[in-house]
């Protein structure tokens, strides 16, 4: 059994708890297996019968399936067949006491995504189970960017566009031209502005106003991606192409087929594959890594950033080729401060969702809280504005949002208006993290429910800022 520094087992990854079922006629086996799969975190079944596995197979939605090779009056072969056939998206490791490769060679060609010989030591089955789960979580990711659409409903739409709010001449020339673009499906758009002010809520608009709608919107964040990941994870690459590539593996333009991909932070991407990323868009086929077949996909581009591209391409770390393709329409979004009409409506909108979100009753805004804030230079924009307005409503005790809400300690002594919202973007994050977690209880599911994040996302703030709960607390989660 693997153990971490404190002496207790290292548990999977916290994204997703696999569900395993083990299959074997050895009870001792089952039972040794289940309780080290239990120790490590991970959801398990067991099964000393192909009855009961089956039984087992209809009712959960099984990960992954540890199968015997050999089981008493039926061959783990056969049933390999069978639970490919029927739950063909299932991944299985075959064991055996018996060195028979031809039965595992042969496994292998019907599916099984991995081998173990009996006996084995409880790091070899961790690590074959650590293997699969970064598959899965590939297949995951994959799965979701299809799905996406057929998650949005007609209320998540309306409310993209309801976000995306303001009474200032700025934001309604905006409105315009996305909804101009949006008419012309396989036209290039570039959405420039500072951090925070809504690119890719209106790459979303012109997306779900096409007639694209109905298919994939991909959103990729391309500073986010590894230099030594990123050609696979555009181009998407062919099984044994590399050290890790155990299967065939889709990329960004092959998924975004007769959708949409949203490039943003696309001046973070290396200039070495500025090039290969032109050829595509200009082309519309694409050739996986380790592949020699060139693959047609029908794709449009959407692309932001918050820097300053003509300066990029004075320094040559942008190509101006592909600054011609991109940018068939540019929308420039101004940041808040140059629109301050529409900070008031913002603030009226973000309430009301908090209020809502925290069950809370929506407070009254004084009209000097109004003031403040028209009065602040917001360098995180909107979504600065989005976060200072959480974190107040948060805070907030009585039934009208003063402007002492939006205070932080960085303020006090403050002798100017504009001064009195000072806002700190990590400092407010940590503490809305803090007071969320107290306020459900240490619940993290909820938590990151409440705070409209996943709970992914939730526990890498937590580690980021060093929050800690206690095991009672984390027992909650």
């Amino acid at each position: 059994m693997m153990f971490n520094s404190n002496g207790k087992p290292d548990n999977p990854p916290l994204n997703v708890r696999l569900k395993v079922l083990v299959i074997d006629d050895e009870t001792n086996f089952t039972e040794e297996i289940e309780e080290f799969l239990q120790n490590q975190g991970y959801i398990s079944f067991t099964a000393n019968n192909v009855h009961k596995g089956r039984s087992i197979l209809k009712k959960h939605d099984i990960d992954l399936l540890i199968l015997d090779i050999r089981l008493k009056g039926v061959s783990g072969l056969d049933i390999l067949k069978e639970v490919k056939l029927i739950y063909p998206k299932l991944e299985v490791i075959i064991v055996s006491a018996h060195g028979d490769m031809d039965s595992v060679i042969t496994a292998l060609r019907n599916g099984a995504i991995d081998y173990l010989k009996k006996p084995f030591r409880h790091t070899d089955i961790q690590i074959a189970i650590q293997r699969t789960q970064r598959f899965l979580d590939l297949q995951r990711v994959i799965k979701n960017l299809e799905q996406r659409n057929s998650l949005i409903s007609k209320n998540l739409q309306d409310k993209i566009k309801r976000d995306f709010i303001g009474e200032s001449k700025q934001i309604k020339e905006i409105l315009e031209m996305a909804l101009t673009a949006s008419k012309y499906k396989d036209t290039s758009v570039l959405i420039t502005g500072e951090s925070g002010t809504g690119k890719e809520n209106i790459a979303r608009i012109i997306h779900y106003e096409s007639s694209r709608k109905d298919n994939v919107f991909c959103a990729v964040n391309s500073s986010a991606i590894t230099d030594s990941l990123l050609e696979s994870e555009f181009f998407g690459h062919k099984k044994g192409s590399f050290t890790g590539a155990i299967s065939d593996k889709r990329g960004f333009f092959e998924v975004s087929d007769q959708g949409t991909l949203f490039l943003d932070e696309i001046a973070d991407m290396p200039i070495n594959l500025q090039a290969k990323i032109l050829r595509a868009i200009e082309e519309k086929t694409i050739t996986r890594v380790g592949d020699t077949e060139p693959i047609a996909t029908d794709f449009r581009i959407i692309a932001a950033t918050n820097h300053d591209i003509d300066k990029l391409i004075e320094e040559k770390r942008f190509r101006l080729d592909l600054l011609h393709r991109l940018n068939t329409i540019h929308i420039h979004i101004p940041p808040l401060r140059e629109r301050i009409e529409d900070i008031e409506p913002l603030l009226r909108h973000f309430v009301t969702d908090f209020a809502w979100k925290l069950n809370k009753p929506i407070p009254r805004i004084e009209k000097e809280t109004i003031e403040n804030l028209k009065n602040y230079s917001f360098p995180g924009n909107i979504r600065e504005l989005r976060n200072m307005i959480e974190r107040a409503l948060i805070l907030c005790k009585n039934e009208s949002l003063s402007a002492s809400d939006f205070l932080t300690k960085s303020s006090i002594g403050a002798e100017s208006q504009k001064e009195k919202i000072n806002f700190n973007l990590e400092e407010n994050e940590s503490d809305i993290i803090r007071m969320a977690l107290k306020a459900q209880n240490y619940n993290q599911k909820k938590t990151a429910e409440v705070l409209g994040i996943t709970r992914d996302s939730l526990i890498r703030r937590m580690k980021k800022y060093g929050i800690h709960v206690s095991k009672s607390d984390n027992s909650k989660s």
